[in-house]
């Protein structure tokens, strides 16, 4: 565990996890429950995914090819749509979207037009709802806190109520229902701005393909987003662990490493092999724990939107499949501050969790 310590709060983590990848990896039935693959699966809400792996020993590769053709197959669908907590709840919204797999909606509500000051989620049929305190008091559902301000005059409380729309007492006429449906109707009754993005297919289909599907009725602006491609001429890349990974007593070589894959990923030119930058301005120096340095050009892929978990995947699939023997690496940030960043080089993967 590296320590990453904020001024004030709690303290955020930084898990740092080492994996031996299968010698064969069935691409038809790929593994889930497993660290790496485990954790890009349990990130649900993320805004920017990037990809890094070396061009040079990629050339023509049909992954990259991929990526910069127009229309790209990569290309995520999301959509921007405008509707209040009780629309869910109307039919055939509720039983097309929520209520019945593999039919599945995934939202996010964006904070900025949240009248209650919190994000509202809805996964796999599961509703979170962050709320205020005069908010949750007045909403009438049961909840959990997630902040409490123990006695200080600007940390306001919070509490988070999750709804599990697909069980089966989840219908019209239940009592337990029917108090949702209230509160929707005479508490949470303003109208959010929300993103929208197909669970089943991981964000690949775009949600508007049927002319009748009843996500019309809410004005939909459809969102494509293709991965920004950026060349990186004369990196330096440090030697990566061999096989065993990270171990303990090296946590301050795995910080290095994650600085280096954070500075490639920003472009930023002190990794360039070239770079002539005065060391009174910045000593940084590409770490040579494991082995000297090489120079690479390198490719990035970033995309930016509501990138749900199986587009990732799927994702670091291909880019898996593409480098071989060579290395790649992915990060992801999330809506809730969460980030990971993994590295794989020679069928060895190291994970970083940042957990706020």
């Amino acid at each position: 565990m590296i320590g990453l310590a904020k001024d004030n709060g709690p303290k955020p983590r930084c898990l740092v996890t080492n994996a031996k990848l299968s010698n064969f990896l069935n691409h038809e039935q790929p593994p889930t429950k497993k660290r790496p693959f485990s954790t890009i699966l349990n990130q649900t809400y993320t805004h920017t995914l990037t990809l890094l792996l070396p061009t040079t020993t990629t050339p023509n590769n049909p992954f990259q090819t991929a990526l910069s053709a127009s229309p790209t197959p990569w290309t995520l669908h999301h959509l921007k749509l405008h509707l209040n907590l009780s629309s869910l709840l109307t039919n055939p919204f509720f039983t097309t979207y929520i209520k019945s797999p593999p039919a599945s909606l995934t939202l996010l509500s964006l904070p900025s037009s949240n009248p209650y000051a919190g994000t509202f989620t809805l996964h796999e049929g599961l509703l979170a709802l962050d709320l205020d305190r005069p908010t949750y008091e007045r909403v009438g559902l049961q909840g959990k806190p997630t902040s409490t301000s123990g006695g200080r005059k600007h940390v306001k409380d919070r509490f988070l109520v999750e709804l599990n729309l697909r069980l089966p007492s989840m219908v019209h006429g239940k009592k337990g229902f029917e108090r949702i449906v209230w509160a929707f109707e005479n508490v949470l009754n303003e109208t959010c701005t929300w993103l929208a993005v197909d669970a089943r297919s991981g964000g690949f289909e775009s949600l508007l393909q049927d002319p009748e599907v009843p996500i019309k009725d809410f004005a939909p602006l459809e969102r494509n987003v293709r991965p920004a491609v950026s060349a990186l001429e004369d990196v330096l890349v440090p030697a990566f662990p061999d096989e065993g990974g990270i171990k303990e007593e090296d946590y301050a070589d795995a910080e290095e490493l994650l600085e280096w894959i954070t500075l490639a990923m920003l472009n930023s030119p002190r990794i360039r092999k070239d770079d002539g930058i005065d060391k009174h301005f910045s000593r940084y120096q590409v770490p040579d724990s494991f082995g000297e340095t090489e120079t690479q050009n390198l490719s990035k892929f970033r995309w930016r939107g509501l990138i749900p978990p199986e587009f990732a995947y799927k994702v670091f699939l291909a880019a898996l499949k593409a480098s071989g023997d060579d290395w790649v690496a992915l990060s992801a940030e999330a809506f809730n501050g969460e980030t990971y960043t993994i590295l794989v080089h020679k069928g060895q993967s190291i994970t970083w969790e940042y957990k706020d």
